[in-house]
C-alpha cells in the first residue's frame, strides 16, 4: 500500500512536469515582412482598414478549425479587397494554435503599421494578408533562413543525408493523404546522429506547387546551413526545419501502443521515478533550446536590417524573386576584418571607454576616416536585443544634433556598431571634472542646450517615427570637433506607433537620478518621459553638478529641489557654475534654469514638450509660467513637509517675465 501511495504521488508529480511542459504555450515570434514601398500603405479609418480588421476578427474566431488553416477574401471593390490567412503548425494543439493566431494578429499591425501587404511568422503559426490574391499559388517573394551556430565534424556527410531526407519528407508532405501538407520524419544513421525533420505547405495548394515550394526552400539550406547540426527555410507558403532534438509533438504509432499491466509496488516506483527524473530533464533541455530559439530569431531580423536579405519588394513570379533581395539595405555592413584593421585588434590602446552595451573603441580605416566602433560585450544582459534596438531606433534616423550610424558588423560571433567619430568624447567628461569644466563657456552651453534640444524635439516630432530615448544623459552626448552635441545610445530607446502617446513597462532601464517619476515608480513612459531627463541635464549643466551624488544640506536634497529652492528666493544665479562667472548672459542662465524646473515638475502633463521648449530658448522675451514644486523621487526619497517651513519658500507669482538682459 506504502508502494501505491509513493507510486501515486509520483504520478501526480509526472503530471505536473508534464503540465509543465504543455503550459510552455508562449509562442516565439520570428519575423515580420513589411514591405515598405509607399503605395503598400493604407488610409486609416478607410475602407481598407475596416475589412482587414475584419480579417484579423476572422482568423481568431477560426483558429480552433481542425485542419489548423483558415482564409477568406473581403470586400467589394477591387481596391479595398484584403485576403488573409493564417497556417499553424501541424503538430500544435488547438490552444496553442489558437493562441499564437490571437497574438500575431495584435502584433501584425503594430509591426507593420498601415501596411496593404505584410507576412509575421511565429514558431507556431504564420498569419498573411495582401491587397492582391495568393491562394492556391506561391511565388518566391520572400525567403527567411535560421541556423544553429554550431558545426557538424562531417559537414559534407551529414549534407548529403539531409538533403535526401528533406527531399523525402517533401513528398510525403505534398501528397499528405490528411490535407494539412504536412510531414514529419525521424532520420537515424550509424554514422551521424538522429536528427529530425518538419515540412509543411499551406492547405491550399496544389500536390504540384507544393512540392515545388519546398524543393526551393530545400534548395537553400546549402546556403544558410552548411555543415549546421539545426536550421530552417520559411517561405510565403511552405516551410522546412531540421534539428537534432524533437522539436515538434511526436506522436506514438497506434499499431505500437500495447496495453502493458506492471504490478503495482516498487516496480511502478522505480519506473515513475525515473519517468519523472526525464521528464524534468527534458523541460530544461527544452527551456534553453527554446531561449536559442529566439536569440538565433533575433539574429535573423538584425540580418535583414543589416543586409536587407529578406526585406524582398513584392515582384512578379517572373522576376525570379531576386529583385530587391540585397538592394534595400537599411544601413551598410562592414567586414570583420577592416575593423579589426581599424582598431589594431580592438586594442586597449584603441579603447574610449565602456558602457552598458559593451567597450566603444576607436578607429581608423585605410582612407584615414575615423570611426567609433561600439563591441557587444559577452556578459552584456540585453545583447541580442539592445544591439537590435539600436539598430531599429537609429538607422533611419538624421539630424545634426543625433549620432550617426554608418554601418554595422555581425560575423563570427562579433556584433558591432560603427559611428562617426566624436574627438570631443561625451558632455560629461568636460561638465565634471573641474579641471576641464571651464573649457565650456556659458555660450558653448547654452549652444550644447539648444542643440540637445532640437535633437530630442526631432525624436519626439520630426522623425518618421516617434522614439522615446529613455536614457538622456550627460554620458550619452556627444561632442564633435566644434563642441556641437549629437545624441547617442539608443539601446533602451523605445518607438511608437502613430498616435501612441504613453507606454508603461515592469523592466526599468535607464540611468536613476535622470527618470521621470512616474517611470521610476510605475514604469510609465510617454515623450514627456524624454522632457523630465532633459530638465535634469539643464540643471546639470548650468551648474556643473551631478544630480546622482548630490549634496548641499544634511537633508540629502537632489540638485532639482536646490534649484527650486534657489529660484523660488530669488537667487537663481547661485546655481551657476563658478567656471560661467564671466561669461554668463543671466537673462539666458535665468531662463534655462526655469525651463529645466518647468521639465523636472512631478506632473506630466503640465511639463512642457520640446517644441515648446526650443520656442522659449529661441525666444528674445518670453512670459513663463510658475514652475510647481519638482519631483522629490529622484535616485532617493526625501521627505515632503507638508507646511512650508523657513528653507521652503513657495513662490507666489503666478508667472514670470524673462527679458534679454546685457551684461554692464
Amino acid at each position: 500500500m506504502v508502494s501505491f501511495h509513493i507510486s501515486m504521488t509520483l504520478s501526480f508529480y509526472i503530471f505536473l512536469c508534464l503540465s509543465c511542459l504543455n503550459s510552455e504555450a508562449a509562442v516565439n515570434f520570428l519575423y515580420a515582412n513589411c514591405p515598405s514601398a509607399g503605395t503598400t500603405t493604407y488610409i486609416r479609418n478607410s475602407t481598407y482598414q475596416r475589412n482587414l480588421n475584419f480579417i484579423l476578427s476572422s482568423l481568431q474566431s477560426n483558429s480552433t478549425v481542425e485542419s489548423g488553416f483558415y482564409n477568406l477574401e473581403v470586400g467589394q471593390d477591387p481596391s479595398d479587397i484584403v485576403y488573409g490567412l493564417f497556417l499553424c503548425r501541424g503538430d500544435v494543439t488547438q490552444d496553442i494554435c489558437q493562441e499564437c493566431v490571437n497574438t500575431a494578429a495584435g502584433e501584425i499591425v503594430l509591426l507593420c503599421p498601415d501596411q496593404k501587404t505584410a507576412l509575421i511568422v511565429y514558431d507556431e503559426c504564420t498569419i498573411r494578408y495582401s491587397d492582391r490574391s495568393f491562394f492556391s499559388q506561391w511565388k518566391m517573394e520572400f525567403v527567411l533562413y535560421t541556423s544553429n551556430t554550431s558545426n557538424v565534424s562531417t559537414p559534407d556527410g551529414f549534407m548529403a543525408l539531409l538533403e535526401n531526407t528533406t527531399k523525402g519528407i517533401a513528398g510525403q508532405a505534398a501528397n499528405d493523404q490528411s490535407g494539412r501538407k504536412f510531414a514529419t520524419e525521424e532520420a537515424d544513421f550509424n554514422s551521424f546522429p538522429k536528427f529530425y525533420t518538419l515540412a509543411q505547405c499551406t492547405t491550399d495548394l496544389s500536390v504540384s506547387s507544393c512540392y515545388n515550394c519546398l524543393q526551393t526552400a530545400i534548395s537553400y539550406l546549402p546556403i544558410c546551413c552548411l555543415g549546421k547540426p539545426g536550421g530552417r527555410v520559411v517561405l510565403q507558403s511552405c516551410n522546412i526545419r531540421y534539428e537534432l532534438y524533437p522539436f515538434y509533438r511526436i506522436t506514438a504509432d497506434p499499431q505500437d501502443k500495447k496495453s502493458i499491466w506492471i504490478p503495482l509496488g516498487a516496480s511502478l516506483s522505480a519506473t515513475l521515478g525515473l519517468a519523472l527524473f526525464s521528464a524534468g530533464g527534458f523541460f530544461i533541455w527544452r527551456r534553453r533550446n527554446i531561449q536559442e530559439d529566439k536569440e538565433i530569431s533575433q539574429e535573423v531580423q538584425l540580418l535583414d536590417l543589416v543586409e536587407g536579405r529578406f526585406r524582398n519588394e513584392y515582384t512578379s513570379e517572373d522576376s525570379g524573386g531576386e529583385k530587391g533581395a540585397r538592394s534595400h539595405k537599411l544601413i551598410p555592413s562592414f567586414q570583420l576584418h577592416i575593423l579589426h584593421a581599424a582598431t589594431n585588434h580592438f586594442s586597449d590602446e584603441n579603447k574610449l571607454g565602456k558602457g552598458g552595451f559593451g567597450p566603444v573603441y576607436k578607429g581608423t580605416l585605410a582612407d584615414g576616416k575615423e570611426i567609433a566602433i561600439k563591441r557587444l560585450s559577452r556578459t552584456s544582459h540585453q545583447g541580442l536585443v539592445e544591439f537590435k534596438n539600436e539598430v531599429m531606433s537609429i538607422a533611419r534616423l538624421q539630424h545634426r544634433n543625433l549620432v550617426r550610424l554608418l554601418g554595422c558588423c555581425l560575423e563570427k560571433n562579433e556584433k558591432l556598431l560603427v559611428y562617426e567619430f566624436m574627438p570631443n568624447r561625451s558632455l560629461d567628461v568636460f561638465l565634471f571634472d573641474p579641471s576641464m569644466a571651464a573649457q565650456l563657456s556659458w555660450q558653448k552651453r547654452f549652444n550644447i542646450i539648444k542643440g540637445i534640444a532640437r535633437g530630442i524635439m526631432y525624436l519626439h516630432e520630426d522623425s518618421r517615427l516617434r522614439i522615446i530615448h529613455r536614457d538622456l544623459k550627460a554620458s550619452n552626448v556627444l561632442l564633435d570637433h566644434e563642441m556641437n552635441p549629437k545624441i547617442s545610445d539608443f539601446g533602451m530607446a523605445r518607438i511608437f506607433d502613430g498616435d501612441q502617446n504613453q507606454a508603461n513597462t515592469s523592466r526599468l532601464v535607464g540611468t536613476r537620478g535622470y527618470m521621470a517619476p512616474e517611470y521610476a515608480r510605475e514604469g510609465l513612459f510617454s515623450i514627456k518621459s524624454d522632457v523630465f531627463s532633459f530638465g535634469v541635464l539643464l540643471l546639470e549643466i548650468i551648474s556643473g553638478q551631478k544630480n546622482n551624488g548630490f549634496h548641499v544640506s544634511e537633508h540629502g536634497e537632489s540638485l532639482l529641489t536646490f534649484a527650486w529652492k534657489l529660484w523660488s528666493k530669488g537667487q537663481g544665479m547661485e546655481l551657476l557654475d563658478r567656471h560661467l562667472a564671466q561669461s554668463c548672459v543671466a537673462a539666458e542662465v535665468l531662463k534655462c534654469i526655469h525651463i529645466g524646473l518647468l521639465c523636472v515638475q512631478e506632473d506630466p502633463a503640465v511639463r512642457p514638450s520640446m517644441t515648446s521648449v526650443i520656442v522659449i530658448l529661441e525666444s528674445e522675451t518670453i512670459r513663463l509660467p510658475r514652475p510647481t514644486v519638482p519631483a522629490f523621487f529622484v535616485g532617493r526619497v526625501i521627505a515632503e513637509p507638508t507646511q512650508p517651513t523657513s528653507n521652503d519658500i513657495i513662490c507666489s507669482v503666478n508667472d514670470v517675465t524673462i527679458s534679454k538682459l546685457s551684461p554692464r
